[in-house]
């Protein structure tokens, strides 16, 4: 029998395949399960169009057999066969797809795509495998052949004995070196996780032999070892069964079957898109913050499939920063895989995919917003954070997008509101939102800068998280309302301040006590914000002190400051006694204005420069 051989290109594209194309071993056994689905496939589709043939889909299944004394690892299928020529033209010739040709001969139509169109997957078994071996025997021949091969060097092709129409794929495994395990590929629990992992959802039955134990007869202790053939995969996915056939208690059960997390999930998406690009889906919102959600380990993306087969754990691509926290699947029949079908070639399928998935989750949250408040806050109590985030990043590119999920303490309501929420109560002479920013809600509400914007009755949104200043100050605004901290150095207030000309009436003093802080502050000013409180801080400019203390905390951090205002409330009894050291004690003056600036630090929960001079000072006053 003569030894035929492979193509030159088709030796450089084999000696390619096993070396490099393929990242992991073990995708070989999808690559053979799913040209047995293919195979399966086209039979199916000759029932639909020969009225001779029937077509019962029980007879239709997947073998996988295990000889492990001899090293053999065999894939069976009841699929379409092929002839001694399909066998030449398919597997002779790398590259050229069956499944390919066919669906061009037949024309097929949506929702006919068959899996295997590179016709490279087969070769794949060489990873594994020191010699293939195909039997096959086509739909309406009356003769099987074999093709046989040990790799580059060539095939041979024979007439072989088959009783039954269908393909045989028979692996003779490699022996374990140094580097690599193959017994693994013998082993039917490790071949079942495979299956389970790569080609649960082929549509048809894949059955195994598989080892069980049983009490011998006669005896309540001995036990005994047999086979017994079980079917290994799920064969139809949650995402295409039709959403009233399914129960809550189904999705919970998806979701924990595959690990998404040790809580049930908040919400589910289930979403099923037909048109140029469609694909199925199912996402959810997870209940609790995954433990490791802040950490470089956390890997975002959803599980990705083709017809049924996952193409990629954890496909980044499909999901923006901000959502995630979003975990599930995809399965499209459209995608642009590349020849190993192990990575995407990223067009324009899967970019309209990711944006429509965007907007799909903006609506669904949107809707428990709405609908179910309490389990929304659940939520934005654990990943609120990542919205902001996603207002705030990309120079605030889907800001619009995600700025109605975003929900702030207020402080008139004493719970979360919407900016919406806000805006609808504003009064008609009320010119900003007004916001404050801390580190908690107790906090914030001690603020001395909070006291003129609340005496008018104005609502306050209390900011208690790093990001969030960085995202309202990204917004700029909202339905034409600007935002505006109550720490800034203008609250839009001031025309209505009794003590508009106090700058000028304190000229004097003031500068003398900017020049007693020598630079830690840009002005000293009178107050217009505060009514109980003798002294705060507020800032000029676009960095807050709140940003300021953020940037500080950064590792490496980048020394950038707020330009800080010290405002006295010259209403205050304090004011006298700044006015009586100015004119009397210029020492004293020294004293009370560096007492003050720290103590406007300490409001801010800013560190004072000196500890130890700050309390020797303290004491000094009580002398």
């Amino acid at each position: 029998m003569a030894l035929k051989q492979f193509e030159a290109e088709s030796k450089r594209i084999l000696d390619l395949m096993i070396n490099s194309i393929y990242t992991h071993k073990e995708i070989f056994l999808r690559e053979l399960i799913s040209n047995a689905s293919d195979a399966i496939d086209k039979i199916y589709y000759k029932a639909l169009t020969d009225k001779s043939l029937t077509f019962n889909k029980d007879d239709y299944y997947i073998k996988i057999t295990v000889d492990k004394e001899n090293r053999i690892l065999t894939v069976s299928d009841t699929g379409i066969g092929m002839t001694e020529k399909e066998l030449e033209d398919n597997l002779g010739v790398i590259a050229k797809s069956g499944s390919l040709a066919f669906k061009k001969e037949n024309e097929l139509k949506e929702g006919n795509d068959l899996i295997g169109q590179f016709g490279v997957g087969f070769y794949s078994a060489f990873m594994v495998a020191d010699v293939v071996t195909v039997i096959s025997k086509a739909f309406g021949s009356d003769q099987a052949y074999k093709w046989e091969s040990k790799g580059i060097e060539g095939y041979t092709i024979e007439p072989a004995e088959r009783e039954l129409v269908g393909t045989d794929v028979i692996l003779k495994i490699k022996e374990n070196t140094k580097d690599e395990d193959y017994d693994q590929f013998l082993d039917e629990n490790r071949l079942r996780y495979l299956v389970k992992r790569y080609s649960d959802f082929i549509r048809y039955p894949i059955k195994m032999d598989l080892t069980k134990k049983r009490l011998k007869k006669g005896s309540n202790k001995e036990y005994e070892e047999y086979k017994e053939e079980e079917i290994v995969n799920s064969m139809v996915p949650i995402w295409k069964k039709n959403k009233n056939e399914l129960t809550q208690e189904d999705y919970d059960n998806f979701y924990s079957e595959r690990h998404y997390g040790f809580d049930k999930p908040l919400k589910h998406i289930h979403i099923d898109v037909e048109g140029t690009i469609s694909y199925k889906a199912v996402l959810f919102i997870p209940e609790r913050i995954p433990y490791d959600f802040y950490t470089l380990e956390h890997q975002k993306g959803l599980d990705l499939y083709s017809n049924g087969v996952l193409i990629m754990n954890n496909c980044s691509d499909l999901l923006p920063d901000y959502f995630s926290f979003i975990k599930g699947v995809v399965d499209s029949e459209d995608l642009s895989l590349n020849i190993s079908r192990e990575m995407l070639q990223h067009d324009r399928q899967l970019n309209f995919i990711a944006k429509n998935l965007k907007t799909k989750i903006k609506n669904e949250l949107k809707n428990l917003l709405t609908n179910e408040r309490d389990k929304y806050e659940q939520f934005f109590k654990n990943f609120g954070r990542q919205l902001k985030y996603g207002v705030y990043s990309d120079f605030g590119k889907d800001k619009d997008l995600l700025k109605d999920l975003l929900v702030f303490y207020s402080s008139k309501e004493k719970k979360m509101v919407t900016l919406d929420e806000y805006v609808s109560r504003m009064p008609a002479e009320q010119k900003y939102i007004y916001y404050a920013a801390g580190e908690s809600i107790e906090r914030i509400s001690k603020l001395p800068q909070t006291e003129l914007v609340a005496e008018k009755g104005y609502e306050i949104l209390y900011l208690t998280e790093d990001v969030d200043e960085f995202a309202i100050k990204m917004l700029d605004e909202y339905k034409d309302k600007k935002f505006k901290s109550v720490s800034s150095g203008d609250l839009g207030l001031e025309t209505e301040d009794k003590n508009s000309s106090a700058d000028e009436e304190y000229k004097e003093l003031f500068d003398c006590m900017k020049d007693i802080l020598a630079g830690k502050v840009k002005a000293v000013r009178a107050s217009k914000r505060l009514k109980s409180h003798p002294v705060c801080l507020s800032n000029d400019g676009e960095i807050s002190i709140e940003m300021e203390k953020i940037f500080s905390s950064m590792p490496n951090h980048p020394n950038i400051k707020a330009e800080k205002i010290l405002e006295i409330n010259v209403n205050h009894e304090v004011f006298k006694a700044l006015q009586e050291a100015y004119e009397k004690d210029r020492e004293k003056l020294n004293l009370y204005t560096d007492l003050l600036y720290n103590q406007a630090l300490l409001i801010e929960g800013l560190p004072i420069e000196d500890p130890v001079d700050f309390t020797n000072k303290v004491c000094k006053m009580m002398i």
